[in-house]
């Protein structure tokens, strides 16, 4: 099942984001998806927010990850831009990042076949100025009507 939602600004994005992240509990996986600058960040920082981390929310594209704590629950934010495919001694670096936390993975493409099945697969493709087009998949209802 998928839900699609037009935002006209990043504060929207994030607000999509914001009513998703309590829906979620650690061991949860999301993927975001889309080309560079779409706002895959900006949907991650709102998330967070919502989740009480205080701390810059930023691309981890040149550290791999973050992990954030001190808000509601542990969240792991990863960037696979830089990889072409995730090797098992890389897997071995990022498993700790999934352990106990609700992770986000930017460009998740490279991880396919690797990484854990993501239980929310979000794409953003540019719709014009500040708009952003979010598609919005999960295969639990309900997870999606709290988002709508």
């Amino acid at each position: 099942m998928f839900l699609q939602v037009v935002t006209s600004s990043a504060d929207e994005t994030e607000a999509v984001a914001a009513r998703l992240a309590p829906l979620l509990v650690p061991g949860d996986v999301i993927t975001v998806s889309g080309e560079l600058g779409s706002g895959k960040t900006t949907f991650v920082r709102g998330a967070c927010r919502a989740l009480g981390v205080t701390a810059p929310v930023t691309s981890p594209t040149f550290t791999i990850g973050h992990r954030y704590e001190g808000g509601a629950v542990a969240i792991s934010h990863l960037d696979l831009f830089r990889f072409h495919a995730v090797s098992p001694a890389e897997w071995g670096d990022l498993e700790p990042y999934f352990e106990d936390a609700i992770v986000f993975v930017e460009w998740p493409e490279a991880g396919r076949g690797t990484l854990p099945a993501a239980r929310v697969s979000v794409e953003l493709e540019h719709a014009g100025g500040d708009a952003r087009r979010l598609r919005i998949a999960s295969l639990d209802a309900a997870l999606l009507e709290g988002i709508a």
